[in-house]
């Protein structure tokens, strides 16, 4: 925190695929550049975001760890991903350029988070602990499993043999998330731990 109350914009990093990604200070990761589609230009995207709109046509984004700014003409879902279109980008060979590079949008561009919503990059980090004190770990990563978020818990030595615990992000399980204090506090259900 600096003198205003306010958080310092700091570069983050979070895991994909067990690759980590580097977010640039003040910026959040939207999608990935994950291939080419046909010989005019179009970019094969993996969205990372809860935020569809993001990706409209006249939209902006901005483009690798430069932060290259890119204008949106066109976006059509495609086999899970979307096919874009952008300004600048009409054939095979400049797509393929951008091929593995990821999609950011700045910190006050960002949509504001329903009650109890938290950014990936907030609940990485987090101690858990139950609800009668017992401290199992730290949030290493978020998996997203389509059903519901899973948190992968790097556990103490002394818990869950040192081995991680994969932990359902749903209501039953997580009671309460304090980001200022970095706590997640949880009741485990049987079977969520080797004890």
């Amino acid at each position: 925190m600096n003198p205003s109350g306010k958080r310092q914009p700091k570069s983050r990093q979070y895991m994909q695929r067990n690759r980590p990604v580097h977010i640039p200070a003040g910026h959040f990761a939207v999608g990935q550049i994950v291939g080419v589609h046909g010989l005019r230009g179009e970019l094969k995207v993996e969205s990372h975001t809860d935020f569809p709109e993001r990706f409209a046509p006249g939209e902006t984004l901005l483009v690798g760890y430069d932060l290259q700014e890119i204008e949106l003409l066109s976006v059509r879902p495609h086999k899970g991903k979307l096919l874009m279109c952008v300004a600048g980008i009409q054939d095979r060979s400049a797509a393929e350029r951008l091929r593995g590079q990821w999609l950011f949008v700045r910190e006050e561009d960002v949509k504001e988070l329903d009650k109890d919503t938290y950014w990936v990059h907030d609940i990485v980090g987090l101690e858990v602990i139950t609800e009668d004190g017992r401290k199992l770990g730290i949030i290493k990563e978020v998996l997203f499993t389509g059903a519901n978020e899973v948190y992968v818990i790097a556990a103490l030595s002394t818990v869950n043999r040192g081995r991680d615990i994969l932990l359902p992000a749903i209501a039953d399980v997580v009671q309460s998330v304090d980001i200022e204090k970095g706590i997640m506090v949880v009741r485990l259900m049987p079977g969520l731990m080797e004890e």
